[in-house]
């Protein structure tokens, strides 16, 4: 079987790294956006490019080292989006209890737009420091500006009519997907959690104003117009705070209008565990979209074996054609600036060994 020569590739991963211990320490000891941390930043974001390309992966991110969330940094940096001083918290999960993640609220109190492209510079460097990888950039999909804050969140003052708010949102995602084209963005991830959360009964109740046929339709708009030759996947977990996670269940809730409708190239999915589900959703994948299998997990710094994932692959072929799948971590490593347990040495020995199984089954 032919290599895969665009994204999603078959080695991959879904972006965030845990960040080096010189980099925390520099984002403790200067302020945000000062010459000190950025330079830190630099410095951390060179090592890490060339430790993605140095075990073969074929694409590369930045691990997200210049955020503090994968999305909340993002969602403020929509115009018309405001930091509030209420406080959201999402239970979580993990081996030992519960945990929680906080962050800000937010607010929809003037119209929604894009004043200018998000993560620009951000995506520069990165692109400056690849030399056989492609650069990968990962961003929030519209669905998480709804549903951290719900509608509620939205100034009826401002938006009287619903329907002008989804309008201006996927708007202003088009305009995004358009500005980091034109930076030569050729690989872009949309991150959504709401999509695998709503699988979760009490994840249903406790967001009843959520809808995945809605959201669905709403990424569509805002990728409808992607740029010729951007390449776009979305990534689908149930939580990732600390090696916890907020909700559990297959995706078969969702599946048949998620994967048979939503226009992406290709999809992430978490299928590290019981709590994911089975394979069975994925009949709905039609041909020629890639499934990226997050069969690695990035919970724990326990190695996976080689040829249970290979057994597992060959499960799910039952119902996506071979040449239709990949292989990643059902995560990143690092979704917020925290981490996962594990180690900086365990998490280059998942991504190795993803490179490895990969050449094994796909070449």
């Amino acid at each position: 079987m032919a290599p895969r020569t665009e994204p999603p590739f078959r080695a991959d991963h879904v972006g965030s790294l845990l960040r080096p211990k010189a980099l925390l320490e520099a984002r403790e000891q200067h302020a945000p956006g000062s010459p000190e941390l950025v330079a830190a930043e630099d410095e951390a974001i060179r090592e890490v490019v060339r430790m993605q390309e140095d075990l073969g992966l074929r694409s590369a991110t930045d691990g997200e080292f210049r955020r503090t969330s994968w999305h909340m940094d993002f969602i403020y940096g929509l115009g018309g989006v405001t930091k509030t001083d209420e406080q959201i918290r999402v239970r979580m999960v993990n081996a030992d209890g519960e945990d929680s993640f906080t962050s800000a609220g937010l607010a929809i109190a003037e119209r929604v737009r894009l004043d200018e492209p998000i993560f620009a510079d951000a995506f520069r460097f990165l692109s400056q420091q690849v030399t056989t990888a492609t650069p990968k950039l990962t961003i929030p999909s519209p669905s998480m500006v709804h549903y951290r804050g719900g509608t509620a969140a939205i100034d009826r003052s401002v938006y009287p009519d619903v329907e002008e708010f989804w309008a201006d949102l996927s708007a202003a995602y088009a305009a995004e997907i358009r500005a980091m084209g034109e930076l030569g963005c050729r690989y872009l991830q949309l991150d959504d959690t709401s999509l695998a959360y709503l699988n979760d009964p009490a994840e249903r109740e406790a967001h009843a104003d959520a809808d995945h046929h809605r959201y669905i339709r709403q990424i569509n708009a805002a990728i409808a117009d992607r740029p010729e030759g951007m390449r776009i996947t979305t990534h689908m977990c149930r939580g990732n705070y600390r090696s916890s996670w907020a909700a559990e269940g297959g995706y078969d809730y969702v599946a048949e209008a998620l994967f048979g409708g939503l226009a992406v190239d290709g999809f992430f999915c978490e299928f590290d565990d019981e709590r994911s589900g089975g394979f069975a959703p994925l009949r709905f994948v039609p041909p020629g979209t890639q499934v990226v299998l997050g069969l690695v997990t990035t919970k724990n710094g326990r190695l996976e074996d080689a040829d249970a994932l290979k057994r597992r692959i060959d499960e799910a072929a039952r119902y996506v054609p071979l040449e239709q799948l990949c292989l990643s971590p059902q995560c990143g490593f690092s979704s917020t600036v925290e981490g996962n347990a594990l180690t900086i040495e365990e998490e280059k020995a998942k991504l190795r060994l993803i490179v490895q199984v990969a050449e094994d089954v796909w070449s």
